[in-house]
C-alpha cells in the first residue's frame, strides 16, 4: 500500500482551534486477550464519531495490527529508526478514517529501544502536518521496556484482561511495574472475551482487589467486550469488525467503550516529561 501524508481537507484546520492531543496506552499483562483488535475497532469507533485518530503500533519488534486490518504498507517504524524515512512516508491510511503507524514484524533489535531511539521516534512525529484529536498507542504483550515506556508516556492506560487466570497473573504484574518504578496510579480495565457480564465484574473485581490490597491502587472498570463469534470471522477476512459486523455483541461493546472515551476530561497539561514531548511533537500547524 502506498503511504501518503496527512492532508488537511478544506477548513480542517483553519476552523478547529490547537487543543492538546489525547494520549492513550492499551497494553496488556499477556498476549492472546485480543487487544490489538480492541484497539483497531475503537480507533474506527472513535473516528466515526469525528475523531482525528492515529494509531501507533508500539509492538515495535512483533507488530501485527497491520496485518489485523488487512494492510501492506511499503514501510514500517523500523524505517524511521534507522533514519531513511519519515513519518509521513510510513502513515497508511486504514479502514474508518483511520491512520496507522505501523510496526515491523520479526526485529529482535526494536523490542527494547534505547533513549536515542525513543527521542528519534518522538522527534519524528514533528513532522505530522495535520492535526491529531486522538492517539491509540497499541503497546506490546508484558513488561518490557518499550511497554512500559509506552504506557507511562500516556494520559490514560488502558489494561485488557480476559477471564483467563494467566491474564490476571499478569494484568496486575505490569500494573505492579508501572506503579512501582514509574509512579503510575491511575489505570483504567477492560476484560475482553468475557461471557457474561457477571464474569466480567468477577474478573475486575479479582484484580482491583489484588491491586488494592498489595499496590494500593484504586483501578477504574470500563466494561467488557463479550465473547462474540463473529470476532474470529473477521480476523480471518483480515477485515475491521465494526466494518463486517457492525452490530455485534462485540462490536457494540466497542462502539460504546469509544462513547465513553469521548466523555473522559480532556488534558488541560501534560502529566509528565514525557507526555510534554508527545504533546509538543503531536501539535498541529494550526496556530501557526
Amino acid at each position: 500500500m502506498q503511504s501518503r501524508s496527512f492532508t488537511p481537507m478544506a477548513g480542517d484546520l483553519a476552523e478547529r482551534p490547537a487543543a492538546m492531543t489525547q494520549v492513550i496506552a492499551v497494553a496488556s499483562g499477556k498476549g492472546g486477550v485480543g487487544k490489538t483488535n480492541v484497539v483497531a475497532n475503537v480507533a474506527m469507533a472513535l473516528s466515526k464519531s469525528g475523531q482525528r485518530v492515529l494509531v501507533l503500533d508500539a509492538d515495535l519488534g512483533l507488530g501485527n495490527l497491520d496485518v489485523l486490518l488487512g494492510l501492506v504498507p511499503e514501510h514500517t517504524i523500523e524505517h524511521v529508526l534507522a533514519g531513511t524515512h519519515t513519518l509521513d512516508d510510513v502513515i497508511v491510511d486504514g479502514p474508518g478514517g483511520i491512520r496507522v503507524l505501523p510496526a515491523s514484524s520479526g526485529v529482535p533489535q526494536l523490542t527494547a529501544l534505547n533513549d536515542t531511539q525513543q527521542m528519534l521516534l518522538l522527534e519524528q512525529l514533528e513532522t505530522l502536518s495535520r492535526g491529531v484529536d486522538v492517539l491509540l498507542i497499541d503497546t506490546g504483550a508484558g513488561i518490557s521496556p518499550n511497554v512500559t515506556f509506552f504506557t507511562s508516556s500516556a494520559q490514560d492506560a488502558i489494561v485488557v484482561v480476559s477471564p483467563e487466570p494467566t491474564s490476571l497473573t499478569d494484568a496486575y504484574a505490569l500494573i505492579k511495574v508501572l506503579t512501582r518504578q514509574y509512579r503510575e496510579r491511575r489505570f483504567k480495565v477492560l476484560v475482553n472475551m468475557a461471557k457474561s457480564p457477571r464474569e466480567a465484574a468477577d474478573v475486575f473485581r479479582k484484580l482491583d482487589t489484588a491491586a488494592d490490597r498489595f499496590l494500593h491502587v484504586a483501578l477504574e472498570y470500563v466494561g467488557y467486550i463479550p465473547q462474540d463469534d463473529y470476532v474470529p470471522l473477521a480476523v480471518m477476512q483480515q477485515k475491521a469488525l465494526l466494518e463486517l459486523f457492525p452490530a455485534s455483541p462485540a462490536a457494540q461493546a466497542m462502539t460504546r467503550l469509544a462513547g465513553q472515551i469521548l466523555q473522559w476530561p480532556k488534558p488541560i497539561f501534560p502529566k509528565s516529561a514525557v507526555q510534554l514531548l508527545w504533546q509538543r511533537l503531536l501539535q498541529t500547524t494550526a496556530a501557526m
